[in-house]
């Protein structure tokens, strides 16, 4: 059988990115039978399904990742060298940045005409997690990620700029209470932010805490504990302000807060090769602080 077309391996290579047969079709300008009829083709020609459907969209599998990572670069190379000057930028192509929703939401998106207008390039943004980000710096995909772990990979550079403290943090009417009789509002099922504390501060995993609601956005769980269902673990830029009118309160106070390191990365070399990648890593350690 012949390999796949490049219009079927973009098709492919959007959806995965956008995880929504729908969304995907509405930008490549195509119906969603030909989206999923060009998805089967890839999937016929690789022996193996890309996608797992779902009812919010689609989880690309991991022989569709494997896929991706090798194919996401190219395709997007072949793009930026038949692109139509003007269309992404005169002297650069666009600037793929990529990070945790709610750091680049909060920090960074309000002064996002900073960031444009030192790289001189349009800027893209994808949020996600950290190894997901990494994956995708590392396969070509991203140019520039803001990573909350220490990315050990080779052929990427990373550099440790910004530290997050992390308060523990409930509504006032739970002021008073011990932390392990307050119902939590947790990021995951296993609580990882809420762990992490527990072991930095009280030298222990948590022990007996019940979880009110697990949402995966930092901003998500602020606003319910700001509602009183609980409390979390939230960093502290996203709360002081919240601490300082009293809309929350902090139910301990450690001598030394957690903090977390993030990392600012980019394949190595491209910084020196690319003047926009190194002016917006640049941007970023200002905006980020």
């Amino acid at each position: 059988m012949s390999a796949p077309s490049l219009d079927h391996l973009r098709t492919f290579v959007t959806v995965h990115r956008t995880g929504s047969i729908t969304r995907a079709a509405q930008l490549l300008g195509l119906s969603q039978a030909t989206v999923s009829a060009h998805v089967q083709a890839v999937e016929a020609v690789v022996g193996s399904p890309m996608f797992e459907r779902g009812r919010d969209g689609v989880t690309t599998t991991p022989k569709g990742l494997e896929l991706a990572r090798q194919v996401a670069a190219h395709l997007d190379a072949i793009e930026d060298a038949v692109s139509p000057p003007g269309l992404v930028g005169d002297t650069e192509r666009a600037v793929h940045v990529g990070g945790p929703a709610e750091i680049l939401s909060l920090m960074v998106v309000p002064r996002i005409a900073e960031l444009i207008a030192a790289a001189n390039a349009p800027i893209r943004m994808t949020f996600g997690l950290a190894q997901e980000l990494l994956d995708a710096l590392t396969s070509g995909a991203l140019d520039v990620v803001v990573s909350a772990v220490p990315p050990q990979r080779e052929g990427v550079t990373a550099v440790p700029f910004y530290d997050e403290e992390f308060v523990l943090v409930a509504a006032a009417s739970w002021e008073g209470r011990d932390p392990e009789e307050v119902p939590v509002v947790a990021y995951a099922e296993n609580l990882p932010i809420v762990r992490r504390y527990w072991r930095s501060v009280f030298g222990r995993a948590p022990s007996a805490l019940r979880i009110a609601g697990v949402i995966p956005d930092l901003r998500g769980i602020r606003e319910a504990v700001l509602g009183g269902i609980g409390m979390s673990v939230l960093p502290a830029y996203m709360v002081e302000d919240d601490l300082r009118a009293g809309a929350l309160i902090a139910l301990d106070d450690p001598e030394v807060a957690p903090l977390n390191t993030l990392y600012l990365a980019t394949r190595s070399g491209d910084a020196e090769r690319y003047p926009a990648i190194a002016a917006v890593a640049e941007s970023l350690r200002r905006l980020i602080s």
